[in-house]
């Protein structure tokens, strides 16, 4: 089993985050997003994945070697291909046309789900989806009695379906996949000036090859900070038998509001921190009271107060109480 990740977008609804952090890098309770997207994958399927293709922008060795570190830890080989210009979806994975081969997740690295349905691979491709209370926002699907998708409809006007793609595809034959894109791009068959993969699918589809849909229970976005914020959240809740805390960790005049991630060396002083707090490696915090929020790495803060929040790295702040959103290196005070 295969596994493509297309990541190489700039993340601009994330900065400041992302002037410094490519955003699938922009950890959730302790992970990185795109680390939590591939343990998950990897957990509903029951072929092992063997290889992961990245396809990134110019993200620089320490990224690059980040991702392969990643794709070592669940067992596979990482693999780094690049997309230099954004010309669509399809063209994205096209870059990773060696991964191609044989069975294939495509997953984009904006978004977490929660679902406890296993793959099931005996099916020519499966779209996840997840229902919407406002499906024209999104690309949703129609599928007939059968359970067969016989529709893509890109934000529809009038309602059609609720069930909103949410960017996670298999597809059980890579080559065939690969000779639709590459059609595409031969082509120059566009939408909205891009390469797309559901034109893609639509031939496929139109050719005898039958979609259908994989409803997760739960999907999250991380496409700004808030949104990120809020899957924080929800991953601390839902994984949140792996965040207990060690008895005795903190000093008596430290309350933690459970669940949370507190990375270790973490130095906390009369504090209330959480519910729903991620606190990253190397942060100081004083007279805080912090919830809801993301901290990165080596934050220094004093008589501080925030809630649904996100602090990024080497942040310091002296005496401050609002919603933030702060880049790193900043300071306050």
């Amino acid at each position: 089993m295969k596994l493509i990740i297309p990541m190489a977008g700039r993340g601009k609804r994330m900065r400041p985050h992302t002037l410094t952090t490519a955003k699938p890098l922009i950890p959730v309770a302790g992970k990185s997003i795109v680390h939590w997207l591939i343990e998950d994958i990897a957990a509903m399927t029951d072929e092992p994945i063997d290889e992961v293709g990245f396809v990134i922008g110019d993200f620089g060795a320490e990224v690059e070697a980040q991702l392969l570190a990643i794709a070592d830890q669940i067992g596979a080989k990482g693999r780094i291909f690049y997309q230099e210009e954004a010309l669509g979806t399809g063209h994205a994975i096209l870059c990773a046309k060696e991964c191609l081969q044989g069975e294939v997740i495509v997953a984009f690295a904006d978004t977490l789900f929660r679902s406890d349905f296993r793959l099931d691979r005996s099916k020519d491709g499966v779209i996840f989806v997840h229902q919407v209370a406002n499906p024209e926002q999104f690309g949703v699907v129609k599928y007939n009695q059968d359970g067969v998708i016989t529709d893509f409809v890109e934000k529809p006007t009038e309602f059609v379906s609720d069930l909103a793609i949410i960017g996670i595809y298999y597809f059980k034959s890579g080559e065939t996949l690969n000779a639709e894109l590459q059609y595409l791009i031969d082509n120059d068959i566009k939408e909205k000036g891009e390469y797309q993969l559901t034109n893609a699918m639509e031939n496929m589809k139109q050719k005898g090859m039958q979609f259908m849909p994989g409803k997760v229970d739960e999907w999250l976005d991380c496409g700004n900070y808030a949104a990120t914020v809020y899957t924080n959240q929800r991953v601390l809740e839902n994984k949140k038998e792996q965040f207990g805390l060690t008895p005795g960790r903190f000093p008596e005049h430290v309350q933690i509001v459970e669940p949370c991630y507190i990375a270790e060396g973490v130095e906390l002083s009369h504090c209330q921190i959480g519910p729903h707090v991620a606190i990253g490696k190397g942060s100081k915090l004083q007279h805080c009271n912090i919830s809801n929020s993301i901290l990165l790495n080596e934050c220094n803060l004093t008589h501080f107060q925030c809630q649904d929040s996100m602090i990024g790295n080497q942040v310091s702040i002296d005496g401050r109480s609002q919603v933030y959103s702060i880049g790193d290196f900043s300071s306050q005070g």
